[in-house]
């Protein structure tokens, strides 16, 4: 069997069809953020608020998802980090009220919560550890399709059905396939896959030998660097619209190449750290975020902006499977969807209160102060975890 097979067996298939359900709702909030802004009369500030609100919540919510997923099992917490992130983001299409919209990104992000710290377990307990890096990346190269389709599928479908129309028109087959998902993974269960690889975790098999303290400065270079980039990007279709004059459907597309990278550097980046290690290529592409933000400032409109976020693109999935196979590789079986948790909490919860902070910072001194303390900030950082051997 080749590699590519040898992969593609057990339960990741079904895995990556769930991380792509589950993604397929939540990644129409940006592209459709300028329609969204312009029938609501919102402001930068208002917009990113809007993001945060599903930011915040799905970050508070990874951490009783993971401890539940280590204590109760992870198949129904996954199922409703599907259909119920759909159900929610249906109700959205119908909402016409500011403060219900937010509150329904919200629910989103509560429903949503449970499912990263979940998946990861299962999968790396389906692969050999060699191999741990690349099956995150086929699981990531999954779940980013969507955020690379949702900028075209939204568009399209919002052309003809407005905005709402878009977010009911993914909803209700993404709540249809989240239930299938629960029937499937309980027949996988019951047709050789061991019982409790979808029920509660009972490993306590140490892991390589590193305390939870040694992983704080990965965790927290890691986070920082996913918060900035994520705060980033609501903001990417605004100042593509304001800076160059380009048209809201343009502007939501140009989202596509930065979602792009996904489908092929998650993979690479997997790849490559089962080769040279974790560390090495989570401290590489967290070097050159920062400089690729602050260079956003410095980039003509079309050939120089799309290469830019093509290679911001990069650097998010090439990260987000590396840390999650390392995080996987250095905590124990039954803490482990517990400390996925954490990470996750703090990846959402920084970039949920970045991205408002970054409308008001562009509202108050505009794009091209804000990017450059930002791209510094991170730059300074991740300095700092070099400089502390990482």
């Amino acid at each position: 069997m080749n590699p590519f097979k040898r992969q593609l067996t057990g339960l990741l298939p079904l895995f990556m069809f769930a991380h792509f359900g589950h993604h397929l709702v939540t990644a129409l909030a940006v592209p459709l953020l300028p329609m969204i802004r312009s029938d609501f009369g919102l402001d930068y500030a208002q917009s990113g608020l809007l993001i945060s609100a599903f930011s915040l919540a799905y970050g508070i919510s990874q951490l009783p998802a993971g401890w539940l997923a280590d204590r109760i099992g992870p198949r129904a917490l996954i199922t409703i980090g599907i259909s119920g992130v759909a159900l929610a983001g249906f109700f959205v299409g119908l909402t016409y009220h500011y403060a219900m919209m937010a509150f329904l990104f919200a629910m989103m992000g509560v429903l949503g919560g449970g499912y990263h710290p979940a998946a990861p377990p299962l999968i790396s307990a389906s692969v050999p550890p060699e191999n741990r890096g690349r099956a995150m990346g086929y699981h990531m190269l999954a779940g980013s399709t969507p955020f690379f389709l949702a900028p075209l599928m939204a568009v399209a479908i919002a052309g003809v059905w407005g905005w709402r129309g878009a977010f009911i028109t993914m909803a209700v087959p993404t709540i249809l396939f989240g239930f299938l998902f629960y029937v499937l993974l309980g027949r996988v269960s019951e047709n050789g896959t061991p019982k409790n690889i979808t029920e509660k975790p009972k490993s306590d098999s140490p892991s390589s030998g590193r305390s939870i303290s040694s992983l704080v400065p990965f965790l927290v270079l890691s986070s920082f660097t996913h918060a900035v980039t994520i705060s980033t990007i609501p903001f990417i279709p605004l100042f593509i619209i304001d800076q160059f004059g380009a048209g809201k459907e343009t502007a939501a597309a140009f989202l596509s190449i930065f979602y792009s990278a996904g489908l092929w550097a998650s993979l690479l980046g997997g790849t490559l750290s089962d080769r040279i290690g974790r560390v090495p290529v989570v401290l590489g592409v967290c070097f050159v975020t920062g400089p690729l933000i602050y260079l956003l400032n410095h980039v003509g409109y079309g050939l120089g902006i799309g290469c830019l976020l093509l290679a911001l693109g990069v650097t998010l999935y090439v990260r987000t499977p590396v840390s999650e196979a390392y995080i996987v590789g250095e905590t124990s079986g039954k803490n482990r969807s517990t400390i996925l948790g954490v990470y996750y909490f703090s990846n959402l919860e920084g970039s949920g209160i970045l991205t408002p902070v970054m409308g008001f910072l562009i509202d108050r001194y505009g794009f091209d102060t804000t990017f450059t303390m930002s791209g510094a900030a991170l730059f300074v950082l991740t300095l700092k975890g070099k400089k502390d051997d990482l």
